[in-house]
């Protein structure tokens, strides 16, 4: 097999702001996986929060000495770091779906009419901004707005009026407890479906504090970050946020979502600001979940592949073998 790794970068629609950064450009990085006439697509989005870059995860795949079996997961996959893991995990996948001439949907067992409506997010801004940004969103029957840096109940008081569809928030780690309860105690009347990440990661009992003091459901993020994150999380929280970047990728997310079920977590799937590979991959997944948050497409300004659509809000998978992507 060969291998190749190229950063992309992504110039976003508008700047992206949540509760602890910005951007107006993503950066990920692309896998290319040639072996016997087929190219596998794989995508990574390394995430700081968890102490990787760019630059260390395109080092470690290019360095990497793969063998000639794609079908050998266990042992390409093994230590690797959740973001080299992401990139490689789903540029194998492609690469089986291609050689067996299946759509990745199709190899899993899913049924394509089973896949969830996505939310599209709004960044943090001012107030003009945020409903400019809304109005953008038109129709879409579900936004996640981002909270975490003031005015939250006017936020979306403002957009409340504005807008009749679902509402999720996310704070991203920027509240405390006590203003976690207070600010969804006054949330709650205008029927937000769940609040995700409230408080700083690390803390379970805090979340299970929130969640019985709160009108409005629970779900973490930075507190899930694979699988062996769930048990703790037990009877603290209502859901969970499965990211492929974060976890390592399909193999990850699956044993992610597998073990919420267990477990009786509601599951989102979700994404980073990322190119189509790397959200239709994640979108092959959302058959097996409740909510999803795959917006990356929403988000970016130019994207070089095409692979997922939405009818009215609603994922569409695409039929071609793999992932399905393609340049756009």
């Amino acid at each position: 097999m060969q291998l190749t790794v190229e950063p992309l970068d992504l110039p976003l629609k508008h700047t992206f702001t949540i509760a602890r950064s910005s951007e107006n450009v993503a950066h990920t990085a692309v896998v290319r996986l040639r072996w016997n006439g087929f190219e596998g697509l794989g995508e990574t989005a390394p995430i700081a929060r968890y102490g990787e870059s760019l630059e260390s995860a395109v080092t470690g795949l290019r360095a990497l000495r793969l063998g000639d079996d794609p079908y050998a997961f266990e042992r390409l996959l093994d230590g690797l770091s959740p973001a080299r893991m992401c990139g490689l995990d789903i540029a194998l996948h492609d690469l089986i779906g291609k050689d067996l001439e299946r759509p990745l949907w199709r190899l899993l067992g899913l049924d394509p009419a089973q896949t969830p409506r996505s939310s599209f997010t709004i960044g943090i801004g001012a107030p003009d901004e945020t409903l400019a940004r809304v109005r953008e969103v038109g129709t879409h029957p579900v936004i996640k707005v981002k909270l975490g840096k003031g005015a939250e109940v006017e936020t979306v008081e403002a957009i409340r009026s504005i807008y009749t569809g679902t509402i999720r928030v996310d704070a991203n780690e920027a509240w405390t407890p006590e203003q976690s309860v207070e600010i969804l105690t006054a949330l709650a009347k205008h029927e937000i479906e769940f609040c995700e990440q409230p408080i700083p990661a690390g803390s379970p009992e805090k979340l299970r504090w929130i969640r019985e003091r709160s009108p409005i459901p629970i779900v973490t993020d930075e507190d899930s970050k694979d699988a062996r994150d769930l048990p703790a999380l037990y009877g603290c929280v209502d859901g969970i946020n499965v990211k492929l970047a974060k976890c390592g990728g399909i193999r990850a997310a699956l044993a992610m979502i597998h073990t919420a079920r267990a477990m009786g977590f509601k599951i989102m799937l979700g994404c980073m600001v990322e190119s189509q590979i790397l959200t239709s991959a994640a979108a092959h997944l959302s058959p097996l979940v409740d909510w999803a948050d795959l917006d990356g497409p929403f988000l970016t300004a130019r994207d070089p592949f095409a692979g997922i659509t939405y009818a009215d809000g609603k994922i569409v998978l695409p039929a071609g073998p793999g992932l399905g992507v393609t340049t756009g």
